[in-house]
């Protein structure tokens, strides 16, 4: 992205704007069609297996690729602009303390090499929507559109609706990636403007769901209850990531599927596979893995996937 204004958080008008950290074009997986995602930034959920924990916070961020750093010696730049003695020399390049960084992102602006780099703009609903636009040739040949993903594009709620209501004034599909954690209120105001909804079960049993998450499942299933009471004609597609030593047994699909069974209306239920692509981004934030070397049989996981079908 090449578009928006650098802003610290507390000056966001959420009406009027928002905070994007990615467009995403060309994408075939995320509703009808081929798909422009919009990542909103803000989650009120911690899954332990995130794969965009660039989302998780609601302000720009400052990334750090060691890879890409000139060194200390040779340039220096970020180290000179940062105010609170954050960047520190470290093995010939430099480290960020994130306990000091403000994500002023005064030292992205100036480093030359591009290791340093924000994360997060504050953008228009015409700024996006005009990128999006520009695969609209592919949109009317394939039914596509735009789909708001995140973080939890509820989060900004102001922000979504209004895209949305955009998009489809000028002819666009949309849809929404949610986890349905969210109040109410927001969650009618966008879905007004939503033609298909993807929502995450990630488990059932609430403590669990909390361990793994930061938060209980209880409101979650209350809304999307709601949801397919109130938006009776709204196509839903419920996604479960299927997680190491979290949700990976036949019993904790099986109580999915059971649930979504008890609900009288089409539903559409698809598994996801876990992958560690995420990986990289936990580093250039300075945090680490929670999921450690943790993986999934592919095999294990085609079994599940027939359950979910079942």
């Amino acid at each position: 992205m090449n578009k928006g204004t650098k802003i610290m958080p507390n000056k966001v008008d959420a009406a009027k704007m928002g905070i994007v950290f990615n467009i995403q074009k060309f994408s075939v997986h995320d509703g009808p069609g081929i798909r422009t995602l919009v990542f909103l930034k803000g989650c009120p959920l911690r899954c332990q297996w995130c794969s965009n924990p660039e989302s998780n916070l609601g302000h720009p961020e400052v990334l750090y690729n060691s890879s890409k750093c000139i060194g200390k010696e040779e340039c220096d730049y970020c180290t000179k602009v940062c105010q609170t003695g954050a960047i520190t020399e470290s093995a010939g390049k430099i480290a960020i303390n994130r306990d000091l960084c403000t994500n002023c992102t005064d030292c992205a602006a100036v480093c030359p090499a591009k290791a340093l780099e924000v994360c997060g703009l504050l953008m228009t609903v015409d700024e996006v929507l005009n990128t999006v636009e520009e695969d609209s040739i592919f949109y009317s040949r394939s039914g596509g559109g735009i789909t708001l993903s995140g973080g939890e594009p509820l989060m900004q709620a102001d922000f979504a609706a209004g895209l949305l209501q955009e998009a489809r004034r000028r002819g666009m599909d949309t849809a929404i990636e949610t986890t349905g954690f969210s109040d109410w209120s927001n969650i009618k105001k966008v879905f007004e403007y939503v033609d298909t909804v993807y929502f995450d079960i990630k488990c059932m049993d609430s403590a669990k769901h909390k361990q793994g998450t930061g938060v209980a499942n209880e409101k979650i299933l209350e809304n999307f209850k709601r949801i397919c009471t109130e938006f009776p004609m709204k196509p839903i597609v419920v996604r479960t990531p299927v997680i190491p030593d979290f949700n990976d047994t036949k019993e904790d699909i099986e109580s999915i599927v059971n649930f979504l069974k008890s609900i009288p209306r089409p539903i559409e239920y698809e598994l996801l596979e876990y992958h560690r692509f995420g990986e990289s981004k936990y580093t250039a934030l300075g945090r680490i893995y929670p999921l450690g070397t943790a993986g999934l049989d592919h095999q294990k996981f085609l079994e599940l996937d027939q359950i979910a079908k079942s």
